[in-house]
């Protein structure tokens, strides 16, 4: 089944090593495997690579659901760094600042992932690799192109870790205290893997990585980094006990052993990998396949893992493509419901709109008509409005008496003569005077609305007062409408 089967890929500079793996049971069956190399391409390595792996899977047909990476030791870099916390949440929140301060430089374009290596009450000693951002996009967008968007990109350590762990405890019971080496042609790595049982303060492997040149001795150099492995373990458990396996074939772990005091074996299933199904036969690729065996291994675990895109470039592919499909349906399903509200509501809605545009304009016409007053609902305008019609016709129709000491003649007299002191000055044109036993209202327009103040100023310098004036500047002229009355 395809949602069973994983990619395992083992990625270095020129080589890559891929194992295809279906997660049945502890340590999975292997379904194939493959190497491919590109040493005499000096360019574009990385996507050179890409491109071969994605043809050996294709070539071979294989269906996988999920892909993982093992980055080689010699593309990143592992440090020691303590942290005050003990909580796995707060450590990733804290581990930029606690890194960069243990190597006194700026981490800003550099990728990190940690593992907790033990915990204690003064907080906890965590392994740390940092790689290049810059190498690790390079690497992803090149995988990317051709289909592979791998879920982790790992340490190489970490997956060869992992395979120990699952491989060895199948093939031998496992010692406290026990030490793995393991050569390959380039690396070597040393790896103690926490015992089943043991303290609850050791929550990973301890490992380490090392360099190993085309010319070095071989057994001096592994014998030389056991003891500084030694020296540096702080699990509280001696090591006892050697696990080797060299790739070469040039380490005799017998002498190794009584050279560093320490019972010494041989990895025997490991050496036997090589001859498994469909595996490359030659030693120097078998420590390749065991890697990229560890980083499909990957897929059956929970929890946390050293993982570099958690830090640079979270996993974005087929759970969150799911969910965020998801989120899409529902958010169609909401919209599709809300576009057919809006449909049996667009008629109410354009209704609503129409009469919005005609309150807006009664306000401002009333306004204007009622000199200035604003009104409270349309009921009660539209009463007033009537109320003011019919007064006006009264007075019109000369119905209405006139009241007070001022007859009819004297405040028309009075009007008249304002109007012609500054009828030339303002371009005064009047539109309608109606003068009512209380008052007279006046509507017109000027030039300009310091023109029409003007004009009220010379009414006010001829006994009259200017009442609630209202003004609308249109088409250049200053319209007014204004009620006036004798002083």
């Amino acid at each position: 089944m395809e949602s069973q089967n994983y990619l395992g890929i083992y990625l270095s500079r020129d080589t890559a090593t891929v194992v295809c793996l279906n997660l049945l049971g502890r340590i999975g069956k292997v379904l194939g495997s493959f190497s491919v190399s590109v040493e005499d391409n000096e360019q574009a390595k990385i996507q050179a690579l890409a491109s071969l792996i994605a043809q050996g899977c294709a070539q071979r047909r294989w269906s996988y659901s999920e892909v993982s990476v093992a980055l080689d030791c010699a593309i990143f870099m592992q440090h020691s760094v303590h942290s005050e916390f003990g909580d796995r949440k707060q450590i990733a929140a804290t581990i930029r600042f606690d890194t960069e301060e243990a190597l006194a430089t700026d981490i800003t374009n550099i990728a990190l992932a940690f593992e907790i290596t033990l915990a204690g009450q003064e907080g906890s000693e965590l392994t740390v690799f940092t790689a290049q951002r810059k190498i690790l996009s390079e690497l992803l967008e090149s995988l990317q192109a051709h289909n592979l968007d791998p879920v982790n990109i790992e340490p190489d350590v970490s997956c060869l870790s992992r395979f120990i762990c699952r491989k060895g405890s199948s093939a031998e019971s496992q010692q406290p205290g026990t030490l793995f080496g393991i050569l390959s042609r380039r690396n070597g790595y040393l790896i103690i893997p926490p015992v089943s049982g043991g303290p609850e303060s050791q929550k990973a492997s301890t490992v380490r990585t090392f360099l190993v040149g085309p010319t070095q001795n071989r057994g001096e150099l592994l014998s030389r980094e056991v003891l500084v492995t030694t020296a540096l373990v702080q699990s509280g458990e001696p090591i006892n006990y050697l696990k080797v396996f060299d790739s070469a074939g040039t380490v005799n772990h017998h002498q190794l052993g009584e050279k560093l005091g320490i019972e010494s074996d041989g990895i025997g299933w490991l050496d036997e990998a090589g001859a498994e199904k469909q595996i490359p036969a030659n030693n120097f690729k078998t420590v390749g396949y065991a890697i990229a065996y560890g980083a499909a291994l990957a897929h059956s675990e929970k929890g946390h893992r050293v993982n570099f895109r958690d830090d640079f470039s979270p996993f974005q592919g087929k759970k969150l493509k799911m969910q965020q499909a998801l989120k899409f349906a529902v958010i169609s399903v909401t919209v599709l419901l809300i576009t057919v509200g809006l449909f049996f509501q667009g008629s109410l809605l354009s209704k609503n709109k129409e009469s919005r545009k005609l309150n807006t304009k009664f306000a401002e016409n009333y306004s204007f008509v009622m000199l200035g007053q604003k009104p409270e609902d349309i009921k009660s305008a539209v009463k007033k409005l009537g109320s003011e019609k019919r007064r006006l016709e009264q007075a019109k129709k000369g119905l209405i008496t006139i009241g007070g000491e001022k007859s009819i003649s004297s405040k028309l007299t009075l009007v008249l003569t304002a109007f012609n002191k500054c009828a030339a000055q303002t371009n005064l044109n009047i539109k309608s005077v109606t003068i009512t036993a209380k008052d007279i209202i006046v509507t017109g327009d000027t030039s300009s609305r310091e023109s029409t103040l003007k004009f009220f100023d010379t009414l006010r310098n001829n006994g009259l007062d200017v009442l609630k004036p209202g003004y609308n500047l249109k088409g250049g002229r200053d319209y007014f409408n204004t009620i006036i009355a004798p002083k």
